[in-house]
């Protein structure tokens, strides 16, 4: 499992984007609309890890309602593993709490699911997995 990237809830990418160039000294990557998860995003790849601003694009989106409750902020970590499905149900039988008990498409078309942050200290965990082609 290694750090793969931290999601950050943005109200506006157009707004945010060019302080987050500023502060890495990179360009983000182009747009991309995860109509699943009803966003937007854009991504700084660093070195370590990447740096993924979300913008909700429905007010139901979960990202609009976290922004509407806690304002804009870190909204996720993201961990990427090798078997998602094994790992949501080796976690599910630990007693973990999951959101997504079934790996969904995300950003980047990669496999994802969420650890409920009741289970997680307070901190909203994405699992994500490159799809096998």
């Amino acid at each position: 499992m290694k750090l793969a990237h931290i999601g950050i809830a943005v109200k506006s990418l157009n707004d945010s984007v060019p302080v987050f160039e500023k502060i890495f000294g990179t360009n983000a990557s182009e747009q991309e609309h995860v109509e699943e998860q009803k966003v937007n995003v854009r991504k700084f790849h660093l070195d370590n890890c990447d740096i993924e601003l979300l913008e909700g694009t429905d007010p139901e989106s979960p990202i609009s309602k976290h922004i509407e409750k806690r304002g804009e902020g870190i909204h996720h970590v993201s961990f990427g593993i090798e078997d998602i499905a094994g790992a949501l149900n080796k976690l599910k039988a630990s007693g973990i709490n999951l959101i997504n008990e079934t790996p969904r498409t995300g950003a980047d078309d990669m496999l994802i699911a969420f650890l409920h942050p009741k289970s997680t200290n307070g901190v909203l965990m994405e699992l994500t997995e490159p799809k096998k082609s």
